[in-house]
């Protein structure tokens, strides 16, 4: 569990070492794919973009979703779609259940590693308020459950939750689905049994 998305590029570093690149289930309101920002090259909204230059990730397995919101130019847009990312913007996820989306995704991300990347941003700021770059009309706290447990059978070798803002958080609400969606992301890893 992390401050801003940024760690998640020193994890997939590590992660490279012991499996290769990995494929990636990413749910954000953005893509993290910008080049830059006030001259530095490695920040929170350029995560993805490093890590598929330096090859941390197998683009060809990647999926992110809940796609939306602003963004810092096209390429925000475009790079990942170009390098061979499934992009799933917001309205794809409108008014219906992701069993589905994650069995097309279970298809795309196969039998090799894989990790998931959860930005509490992905989640409607109406369920998840409690983080630095809300973006309206975004996933349900259903629609989360259902990515995370649409993971299950996934060759899962790594996972974090990002991006959640104590400071914005005055009830305690994005803590609470921040919590359970980390309990259900250790129940969906390799060998779990289940009753």
């Amino acid at each position: 569990m992390g401050g801003d998305h940024t760690i998640t590029y020193p994890i997939l570093q590590a992660i490279k070492g012991k499996y290769g690149p990995v494929g990636l289930v990413h749910v954000d309101a953005h893509a993290d794919m910008s080049d830059s920002m006030l001259g530095e090259k490695i920040y929170h909204g350029s995560t993805f973009r490093r890590c598929a230059e330096e090859g941390l990730i197998d683009c060809k397995r990647v999926a992110q979703i809940g796609l939306r919101g602003s963004g810092h130019g096209l390429a925000d847009y475009t790079l990942g779609r170009q390098m061979g990312f499934r992009c799933v913007q917001i309205e794809e996820c409108w008014f219906k259940s992701l069993v589905p989306l994650m069995k097309e995704v279970q298809a795309q991300m196969g039998n090799g590693p894989v990790y998931i990347s959860f930005d509490i941003d992905g989640v409607d700021p109406g369920f998840a308020p409690g983080t630095g770059t809300p973006e309206i009309a975004g996933l349900t706290s259903i629609q989360a459950l259902e990515i995370i447990r649409g993971c299950r059978g996934l060759n899962i070798v790594g996972t974090d939750l990002v991006e959640v803002s104590p400071p914005y958080d005055k009830a305690g609400t994005t803590a609470i689905l921040a919590a359970n969606l980390l309990f259900e992301m250790l129940c969906v890893l390799p060998r779990v049994k289940y009753r």
